[in-house]
């Protein structure tokens, strides 16, 4: 007689209790923080510009409700992680605001993970769809670029009047990065079937849907217009939440990702992660057997590379980072499979799909 196994299934999933959308929804940020009921002492983490951008009139709003303090930090790496954490020692802080780009949520979501004190992303770009994730990048000591496990923020507030503010190539580059997880859920999906991968068939859900809601609006989305940061900022935040469904950034991050991360290995500084991101996708949907043009198409309507000129690199340096995909994450499996691309494969998947 079979005997059923026993059930031992366990998932934790964490989110963001409030998003908050629109414009001049900056404004609400002190009804945020009541609403989550902080304490009273904050601190702002931003940067120079980002202080400029978004960062002073928070802390003019939030002042007048809470005592609050602001550090500034620069890139996402381990010292100016550490000069967060020490910041939050030093001012006692109860709740974070992180105000800026990518880096500065990245850091407030390490500096969040380590002490425990809960922060809100308050982003004065939208260039990728971590605004809301619980996953950061970080550079390690070497420099080379590192995603690690974190926690997401408690609320996000976006407000397209300030986003709309941002260089045109941060929007068209977050919505590139959503728009590959089209060729991430496909690699997801192959890897479940070839290797018994977990897959989380909710976490798809909301990955595909925040993927095609960018293709749909891709002719929409220019610049200068605030209708597009607000086409484009649900998506981007549904794209981020994915990831705290699956638990890993599985439904976000395939063999596209992987192409992303090797030109940041051997060519670094050449383009934006989501413009990469891309590229990559077209090339790899071609593999996949999918319609790349109509990705393609999207990206030029969006005005985001789609070729190896449109992210500075030559012929040979897309081969060659064709060729290293497949070494940046042997713990994934992708369409790219163990073995990776010959050097005839990545050239012919590169000029079929006119990336060179």
């Amino acid at each position: 007689m079979h005997m059923e196994e026993e059930f031992t299934k366990v998932r934790s999933m964490v989110f963001p209790r409030s998003a908050v959308m629109g414009h001049g929804v900056i404004s609400q940020t002190a009804d945020v923080c009541r609403q989550l009921y902080f304490g009273k002492e904050g601190l702002i983490i931003t940067g120079e510009q980002t202080y400029a951008a978004a960062g002073r009139q928070v802390s003019d709003i939030v002042s007048e409700h809470y005592d609050i303090q602001t550090v500034f930090v620069g890139g996402s790496d381990k010292d100016n992680v550490e000069k967060a954490v020490q910041a939050v020692k030093d001012t006692d802080a109860k709740f974070i605001l992180a105000v800026g780009g990518g880096t500065k949520i990245d850091i407030a979501k390490m500096v969040s993970s380590e002490t425990g004190v809960p922060f809100v992303s308050i982003p004065t770009s939208i260039a990728h769809d971590g605004v809301c994730s619980d996953r950061a990048s970080m550079k390690d000591d070497s420099g080379a670029p590192l995603t690690v496990q974190a926690v997401p923020p408690v609320a996000v507030i976006g407000d397209t009047e300030v986003l709309v503010k941002a260089p045109y190539r941060y929007l068209a580059s977050g919505c590139a990065d959503v728009l590959s997880n089209l060729t991430a859920l496909k690699d997801w999906k192959f890897a479940n079937r070839m290797k018994g991968v977990e897959f989380s068939s909710s976490a798809y859900t909301v990955s595909r849907y925040a993927a095609e809601s960018i293709l749909e609006c891709a002719p929409m989305i220019k610049p200068n217009m605030e209708e597009s940061v607000w086409c484009a900022l649900k998506p981007i935040i549904a794209s981020g939440t994915s990831m705290c469904i699956a638990g890993s950034s599985r439904p976000t991050s395939g063999s596209e990702h992987m192409f992303s991360h090797a030109i940041d290995l051997l060519f670094p500084g050449k383009a934006m992660h989501g413009e990469q991101c891309g590229v990559g996708c077209i090339m790899m949907m071609y593999l996949h057997g999918g319609d790349w043009e109509k990705i393609r198409d999207a990206l030029s309507d969006i005005g985001a590379p789609v070729d190896a000129k449109g992210i500075g690199l030559t012929e040979d340096q897309v081969i060659e980072a064709l060729m290293k995909a497949v070494t940046v994450r042997k713990d994934r499996f992708t369409i790219l499979g163990d073995a990776g691309l010959t050097e005839k494969a990545a050239y012919e998947l590169a000029s079929n799909t006119g990336v060179i």
